[in-house]
């Protein structure tokens, strides 16, 4: 009997990567929940295994090099990594923008990226047949105002996607891009804005219907477990009312 193959999901405590560990579990992949918050991931991973699935939560902060590669050495094959750990910080404009604000979304979206998949890389490749999910956004194909922190570290992210594809092609690795435009989570713009519920709510207000997590959740699952000779090379998902990251039709 082939052993179940192992998904590795970063960030998966809430929203986006909660959301996939649960839809990756469901197609038959054995998840492991990575993210700091180590009580929230032992509560999916006992949520996961009470519906019949199998899940690993395992306590682990991406920017944390030492850490990472600790994490890597349980691993000998293994099927896909999701890299979903990140997050916006503030809406200022560059003039008054908080360096540390940039410098904390640069580590988490990007060195946070890095490490995980350089460390994960030598098992993706063992495996015969990896995937590498890097979820970016649409703030990393083009800019808007009051995102120039958050849209660098994500234009970095989606150039590490790009250029990683193109050094491992040959390898039975695949490099895929999930762009998401606007989702409404339970955390992404109420720690954008430091807990300010009235400003998180906003971003969303007069919206009809944006993404949910699940929504990009799906999207996810499904081009992971697309033929192996077929690769997503980007795929860019938006709400309807979104044309682009500064053109939103709101209701009111």
């Amino acid at each position: 009997m082939a052993a179940t193959p192992i998904a590795v999901v970063t960030g998966a405590s809430s929203g986006i990567g909660a959301a996939t560990a649960r839809q990756l579990a469901a197609s038959g992949y054995r998840v492991v929940l990575t993210a700091r918050r180590k009580d929230r991931i032992e509560a999916l991973a006992a949520e996961l295994t009470e519906a019949g699935h199998q899940a690993t939560a395992y306590a682990l902060d991406v920017t944390d090099r030492a850490a990472v590669d600790e994490f890597a050495t349980a691993f000998r094959g293994l099927a896909v990594l999701v890299n979903n750990a990140g997050g916006a910080l503030g809406a200022d404009p560059v003039a008054t923008g908080d360096p540390q604000d940039w410098r904390q979304m640069y580590e988490t979206n990007v060195i946070g990226t890095l490490n995980v998949t350089q460390a994960l890389l030598p098992a993706l490749t063992a495996s015969g047949d990896g995937t590498i999910v890097i979820l970016s956004s649409t703030a990393g194909l083009s800019t808007y105002e009051g995102g120039g922190g958050y849209v660098a570290a994500k234009h970095g992210e989606h150039v590490l996607a790009e250029t990683l594809r193109l050094e491992i092609v040959g390898t039975p690795v695949r490099v895929i891009e999930i762009a998401p435009g606007m989702v409404r989570t339970e955390e992404f713009a109420t720690t954008r804005f430091r807990g300010d519920t009235d400003k998180a709510a906003k971003v969303y207000a007069g919206v009809e219907a944006p993404l949910t997590a699940d929504d990009v959740a799906d999207t996810i699952n499904w081009a992971v477990t697309r033929p192996s000779h077929v690769n997503i090379d980007l795929l860019v998902v938006r709400p309807r009312a979104q044309a682009s990251n500064s053109k939103v039709h709101r209701t009111a």
